[in-house]
């Protein structure tokens, strides 16, 4: 994004009527302190209790980690405009957002899909579950999940640092995001939106495949179950990872699978606050409720904190 008069940026935020700013900020404030709690309450119950140190477990403990860190990259910084009025931002504050929200999101899908593979093996191949989804598996398929969103983000990024911006630095959106720099952008965008949208493509493919598959076997030998309560158990073990790949998979569709980035910011806008903010929320309360395991570590952290307030 070189330039030589643009230093900042302006943010224009979700709208400016001055009530709805502060039903905005009071919503935005409450669900981004339940993301973190939420999600932090997920890596403690992971970090603490021994019958949650699994490999399913230690891929919901990176998860909840990157939807944190996801929805600190986007929310903070937009209460903080809302809270003071300044919509003024960087142009380096600006293209470190873009860089952790895509590195962020990015490795989530990557995540979501190896999750998925471990389901398969869960259910598909449960007598070796233990020797293929071993410590060093695990933390070498984390560890490639986030070479894997740095590497697909590298390309666009290092196009992006080199557009010029020279009629406006107003930007559409209530954080830096690559669609409404582009609109703004006085370059010539249409070689750099192609190349977002191909690893926009390449990574729902890739990610979307693995998912797809993993089910596919998943499915497949549930139904060879006998028992009724064998496959319904089954289910239940992927039952929640279905519900948070739907919400991913759904609502990214909408924002960066589309022909280019000049068009109208007003959907991208309501399906970026429900990625940054309402997602990372609702994602703990998804696992905790779904999953019998999470909610007894729950339910004994809580019993914990009784007896220790009693005594």
């Amino acid at each position: 994004m070189r330039n030589h008069t643009v230093t900042t940026f302006i943010l224009l935020g979700l709208t400016d009527d001055p009530r709805m700013k502060v039903l905005a900020f009071i919503f935005l404030f409450f669900t981004y302190m339940l993301s973190v709690a939420g999600n932090l309450t997920i890596i403690f119950l992971t970090l603490t209790d021994g019958h949650l140190r699994t490999a399913m477990y230690l891929f919901l403990q990176n998860f909840s980690f990157l939807e944190i860190s996801f929805t600190t990259a986007c929310i903070p910084r937009f209460l903080y405009n809302i809270s003071t009025g300044n919509k003024a931002i960087t142009y380096t504050a600006c293209a470190i957002q873009v860089f952790f929200t895509y590195l962020f999101g990015i490795t989530e899908f990557f995540l979501l899909a190896t999750m998925s593979f471990d389901r398969y093996v869960a259910i598909c191949k449960p007598l070796h579950y233990v020797t293929i989804m071993n410590n060093r598996v695990c933390h070498r398929l984390i560890i490639s999940c986030w070479m894997a969103g740095l590497l697909i983000i590298i390309p666009p990024l290092s196009l992006g640092l080199n557009l010029e911006f020279c009629d406006s630095n107003v930007i559409d959106h209530f954080f830096c995001d690559a669609a409404p720099l582009l609109k703004i952008s006085c370059s010539d965008t249409w070689f750099i939106e192609r190349i977002i949208l191909v690893c926009a493509v390449l990574t729902f493919i890739m990610t979307l495949v693995c998912v797809i598959l993993s089910y596919m076997y998943i499915i497949m030998t549930i139904l060879r179950l006998s028992s009724s309560q064998q496959r319904k158990k089954a289910f239940s073990t992927c039952s929640s990872h279905i519900v948070v790949v739907s919400i991913s998979y759904g609502s990214c569709i909408f924002i960066y699978i589309k022909p280019s980035a000049k068009k109208d910011m007003a959907l991208n806008k309501g399906v970026s606050l429900l990625i940054s903010s309402i997602s990372p929320m609702l994602n703990p309360f998804i696992y905790t409720l779904r999953n019998k395991q999470v909610k007894e570590a729950l339910q004994k952290f809580i019993k914990k904190i009784e007896f220790f307030l009693k005594k």
